[in-house]
């Protein structure tokens, strides 16, 4: 049996690495660039499960980019009547409105973006933007989740937000879709959210099962599509703080 040279051996050598592994930064911007709608109109079907019993709600969201940043609006049918309203920013801060079922409209403080939505287990601040400039990131290297080869990315908030300390971003390499995050509070790892059941629609990436599970064993939150269309006319009056009203 003949024995490979030094110069085989560096050939198979770098043909298996890659030769100039991209950085956080390079995979979050692959990923940022992925094709998203310029309006969606989503039914949602959404379960709380906590202490061994689950919660049914279920409500429509109406999503426009306006000038560059977005807007949405949830609105529950069942069993109340709540709307929240978020307008997105990426310079400052987001607005959020939250329409109580007795009809008076109370403005999300920027101390409570880690109040529970609706008794589930998303924070108002899950429910914001997160602007891909806000963040320092670090390749960590690979990791298979779900049985998909993803790149493990670590993010740190510059402005040293008071929800999460880092999160843990696992971004499919196939197509750069993130399909899952850590989210890490006071250091220790407090909930982690799945994108699950992803499909393609009209060439937009969508995860039809999204869930988000306490790293400390108080349940999850569940949220099913049943129903998404995309780049249907949505006015601007739909999605203004006086809609609320």
């Amino acid at each position: 049996m003949k024995t490979k040279t030094c110069i085989t051996l560096l050939l198979v050598f770098f043909a298996a690495q890659p030769l100039f592994a991209l950085t956080g930064r390079e995979i979050m911007d692959k990923s940022d660039a992925l094709k998203e709608p310029d309006t969606a109109k989503t039914k949602v079907t959404m379960h709380i499960k906590k202490g061994g019993r689950t919660m049914e709600k279920e409500f429509i969201a109406i999503a426009k980019k306006v000038n560059g940043n977005e807007q949405v609006l949830i609105s529950f049918t069942k069993p109340t009547r709540i709307k929240l309203l978020t307008h997105t920013y990426k310079n400052r801060d987001d607005d959020q409105w939250l329409r109580l079922s007795s009809g008076r409209v109370k403005r999300i403080a920027a101390a409570d973006k880690d109040k529970p939505f609706v008794n589930s287990h998303f924070y108002y601040e899950d429910l914001s933007s997160r602007n891909i400039d806000d963040y320092t990131y670090k390749n960590l290297g690979d990791e298979k989740v779900a049985g998909a080869d993803c790149y493990k990315v670590e993010a740190v908030s510059k402005k040293g937000n008071k929800v999460y300390d880092k999160s843990i971003i696992y971004v499919r390499k196939s197509d750069y879709f993130v399909i899952k995050l850590d989210l890490y509070r006071d250091g220790k790892l407090h909930k982690v959210l799945e994108n699950k059941e992803i499909k393609t629609i009209n060439g937009i990436i969508t995860p039809l099962r999204v869930v988000m599970k306490s790293a400390e064993g108080y349940g999850e939150t569940e949220l099913k599509v049943e129903k998404v269309v995309y780049n249907t006319p949505v006015s601007n009056s739909q999605l203004a703080k006086e809609s609320l009203r």
